[in-house]
């Protein structure tokens, strides 16, 4: 008894000893870290339907399940459905591959800010965000040029993000500007709920108060 004692204590020993995961401290990981990024690796799957309204009548919606530990994709509409891998030649991925990157950034953008890494930052504090007029400080994230299918930079290379963040470094809104131009369009980010160990925001409305992009049907596994 008193040797499986000693080797369960030695076991717990040597677990305590393990060399935590560290991350750099900048504003982008802390953002990444807030939503549980240091917890991702716990995640196997995540399924979600991705809902925008085109009109005051019209509703897209994209199914999609994300086997992370697989590294395929499921994708459905009304109209198809079909699971493709993600280790496929980026030239020979297939078209909704699109949706998915960019149904994924609405979802999880602040887990892309730890995973990417072709894009640069800056900050300023205490700027009224664009909506709310809330005092925030603005993260901007301007992801490096280049070719559509380079890696880490996603589908459009030279994008700007401009994240307005709360003191907990949770995004309350964000504005989205196509090639890093002047011009972009504000968007809320709401209804932030836990789900197993990450965070994620279900809802984005306009500047007018409009939900335009939500997620129904979120299992994180």
């Amino acid at each position: 008894m008193k040797n499986i004692s000693f080797i369960v204590l030695l076991i717990w020993a040597l677990s305590a000893c393990e060399p935590k995961a560290t991350y750099p401290d900048t504003l982008p990981m802390k953002v990444a870290l807030a939503y549980g990024f240091d917890k991702f690796e716990d995640v196997n799957t995540i399924a979600y339907t991705w809902n925008v309204r085109r009109d005051s009548v019209t509703v897209i919606t994209r199914d999609w399940k994300w086997n992370i530990k697989e590294g395929t994709v499921y994708y459905a509409t009304p109209d198809t459905s079909y699971t493709y891998s993600l280790d496929m030649p980026a030239d020979s991925l297939p078209v909704a591959d699109k949706g998915f990157i960019n149904d994924k950034y609405w979802l999880m953008f602040p887990f892309q800010l730890g995973w990417d890494t072709g894009y640069t930052y800056e900050t300023t504090e205490n700027v009224p965000s664009p909506i709310s007029g809330t005092n925030s400080t603005l993260l901007t994230i301007v992801y490096k040029s280049g070719e559509p299918d380079m890696p880490l930079t996603g589908y459009t290379p030279g994008d700007a993000y401009d994240l307005y963040l709360d003191e907990n470094n949770m995004i309350l809104e964000w504005v989205f500007r196509r090639g890093n131009g002047t011009e972009g369009r504000p968007t809320t980010w709401e209804n932030t709920e836990q789900f197993g160990p990450i965070k994620l925001a279900t809802t984005h409305a306009n500047d007018a108060g409009e939900k335009f992009i939500w997620f129904t049907n979120i299992s994180v596994n």
